[in-house]
């Protein structure tokens, strides 16, 4: 890596022009620049593949970028990496494997983060109701099911102070409930000054939690500002979601003659078409006059506002 020259910034965490190559010819993150804010939780949306793990990896100083400017808390995470660990969290996907019961894991994980026996007793109980782990707590962590393995490794992270939180994918195999303690339990800490950098393939989550997004596609940053922002350039306009019965495989011949709004094909097979219109009348209607001359059958037609969703779909299809 060649040398650069670093400034102290006022961003708990600063990314300039940062790349990063497994192998040596493609890069995984190619030349993404972003801040995160003190108190704000920062997302990042993308699909796998996009590059957002790698991004938190080489934040929270597991991988050495190969060039751009790096900063978290104003330190080189290449350089400063032992610094930087007593002052941020990091939960990634990977299943941690713990030998332990459920409460033993929280007191030895507040133990090697220097967190008094009382300190430790209080927030461990705490964690264990809020995360809903109380029936479990004598339960040895290989007999958990996934999502409260999950629950587990989340939680366990609030054990200590930070000052940066990496969360990449945190609510994966959870259930609603659980998502909803997560999310909020992140937005009161953020009121405390947490900074935190949050990847999610959850939408709904992304428009939750977060204050601005950047959404990623092939290792680059294709668009990023506040949720609100991003939803400013549809105002007016509405999403109408179709679904045809049946065998769809015409379906793309028949939406690509749709001339009243932008049409958005599903990304997984039997997932809804979606045409983003400012006038719903006259796309549904001339929607039912195309199926009619295509012999096809629309098994049912939604019309709602415009979400983070639309947003992120329109952007990916736009920049692949």
């Amino acid at each position: 890596m060649t040398a650069e020259v670093f400034e102290l910034t006022s961003f708990p965490i600063e990314v300039r022009d940062m790349k990063y190559t497994y192998d040596g010819r493609k890069y995984a993150v190619d030349g993404i620049s972003f801040s995160v804010k003190e108190g704000e939780v920062f997302g990042m949306l993308g699909r796998n593949g996009a590059g957002k793990t790698t991004t938190i990896r080489i934040l929270s100083t597991l991988l050495k970028r190969s060039s751009g400017f790096v900063q978290v808390l104003g330190m080189d995470p290449s350089t400063a990496g032992n610094h930087i660990r007593k002052r941020i969290g990091v939960v990634l996907q990977d299943e941690s494997f713990d030998f332990t019961t459920v409460e033993k894991a929280f007191d030895v994980y507040g133990f090697i983060w220097g967190v008094s026996k009382g300190e430790r007793d209080a927030k461990r109980e705490s964690l264990l109701k809020t995360f809903e782990l109380t029936d479990v707590r004598k339960k040895r962590m290989w007999d958990l099911s996934g999502g409260q393995k999950r629950r587990v490794q989340v939680a366990r992270e609030f054990m200590h102070d930070m000052d940066v939180l990496f969360l990449d994918e945190p609510t994966s195999g959870l259930d609603p409930i659980a998502r909803r303690n997560i999310l909020n339990m992140i937005k009161d800490l953020t009121r405390d000054g947490l900074s935190v950098l949050f990847t999610t393939h959850n939408l709904e989550e992304a428009d939750y939690l977060c204050q601005r997004v950047a959404i990623m596609n092939n290792g680059k940053i294709l668009a990023s500002d506040t949720v609100d922002a991003l939803k400013t350039g549809y105002n007016g306009l509405k999403t109408v979601e179709v679904k045809l019965s049946g065998d769809q495989a015409g379906a793309g011949s028949m939406f690509s003659k749709v001339s009243s709004g932008r049409v958005e094909p599903p990304f997984e097979s039997g997932m809804p078409y979606r045409i983003v219109t400012g006038n719903t009348q006259e796309t549904m209607q001339e929607i039912i006059k195309l199926a009619a001359s295509e012999s096809a059958q629309v098994e049912w037609l939604n019309v709602r506002a415009v979400s983070l969703e639309d947003v992120f779909i329109s952007t990916i299809a736009g920049g692949a």
